[in-house]
């Protein structure tokens, strides 16, 4: 019974409608907790540029291969590194993963504070290791995002987090807490695609990722209703001196993630939810590791060899073979004297 109830809230049909309950007053539908966090995530944003009232000036200094020593007279907390791209040309708006602002990796539209130095990553680089990352990281999220939203408001979906497994492991990850009336549910091939087709409409929605860096007190506030996430944003306080947590939106979807992250969903290409096992936790709540796998817009693949990537995505990716990816990766760098397997 419950199978066929989850197999109705993700196809969304009128059937499944008549199945909703309404929740008790003292609980948030997963809209409602979605929308929650994202005014608190615009209020946050709004408070942070009334601290900059008055418009500075930066120098942005560009130390990539091409126009390298150009200086871009940038606004202070407002400008991006997209911002510095556009005066560079359409390629490097279009082909541009990440920044380097003075050697740190940076989101593409995360606000630079000083005068620095910038170049751009992209999926081609001899080393993309970056790159494929934040490309993880931030097919993870659309995920999380597709998965809170696709059983309606009958079954509570509780986001766990992301691990962060190399591109080399066949698969992105996220781990969530379905509603316990669904602990026999085994998600059907046609219950993948429909949670893919969901993916694919936020990707065509060509939304970007937003970072904001706000206090604990903040993140709390957002994520009261997540004891996982709270754990996290616990964690993530105490390993800096002025207890920040990062936060990164798109659409107005919001999740505790360091990033960095790719500019725009619209960067993905081939993307579908392959499978979610089961997996074996000290926790008293069944714990469900959704998989998939993506490439972006700049590396398309022959269909043949899609099909190959979708059966190796569809195999439980674990903490141990992580780590024994992680390993053969290092190794393949050594040998090929640092250049690492793009994704």
């Amino acid at each position: 019974m419950a199978a066929r109830w989850a197999a109705r809230c993700l196809r969304g049909g009128r059937e499944g409608c008549r199945l909703l309950c309404t929740p008790t007053a003292s609980t948030l539908t997963s809209d409602e907790v979605i929308q929650m966090r994202n005014e608190l995530f615009n209020k946050e944003k709004k408070r942070q540029l009334s601290l900059h009232p008055r418009i500075e000036k930066i120098e942005v200094k560009y130390t990539g291969k091409s126009h390298p020593g150009s200086v871009f007279v940038m606004n202070k907390a407002l400008s991006t590194p997209y911002n510095c791209a556009m005066h560079l040309s359409e390629w490097h708006c279009k082909k541009s993963v990440l920044a380097l602002v003075d050697g740190e990796v940076w989101d593409m539209y995360r606000p630079l504070t000083k005068s620095c130095e910038i170049q751009f990553l992209t999926f081609k680089d001899e080393d993309p290791e970056e790159v494929n990352k934040a490309y993880w990281r931030s097919c993870a999220m659309i995920m999380a995002c597709v998965l809170k939203r696709a059983f309606k408001d009958e079954y509570s979906v509780t986001l766990v987090r992301a691990p962060e497994v190399p591109v080399i492991s066949g698969a992105f990850c996220y781990d969530v807490i379905l509603d316990s009336r669904l602990n026999d549910w085994k998600p059907t091939n046609d219950n993948l695609r429909s949670l893919t087709r969901d993916a694919s409409r936020l990707i065509h929605e060509d939304l970007p990722f937003e970072t904001l860096r706000v206090g604990a007190k903040v993140a709390h506030e957002m994520f009261q209703h997540n004891k996982y996430k709270m754990e996290m944003i616990e964690q993530k306080a105490s390993q800096n001196m002025e207890g920040i947590v990062t936060l990164h939106r798109f659409g107005d979807f919001v999740d505790v993630s360091e990033g960095p992250h790719i500019p725009r969903t619209s960067f993905c290409f081939q993307y579908e939810i392959t499978a979610a096992h089961n997996l074996q936790t000290d926790q008293s709540d069944l714990i469900r590791r959704f998989q998939g796998v993506s490439l972006p817009v700049h590396l398309k693949a022959h269909h043949t060899v899609w099909h190959r990537l979708l059966e190796r995505a569809k195999k439980l990716v674990t903490e141990e073979k992580y780590m024994e990816a992680a390993a053969e990766h290092h190794e393949a760098k050594e040998g090929t004297e640092g250049k690492a397997v793009s994704i």
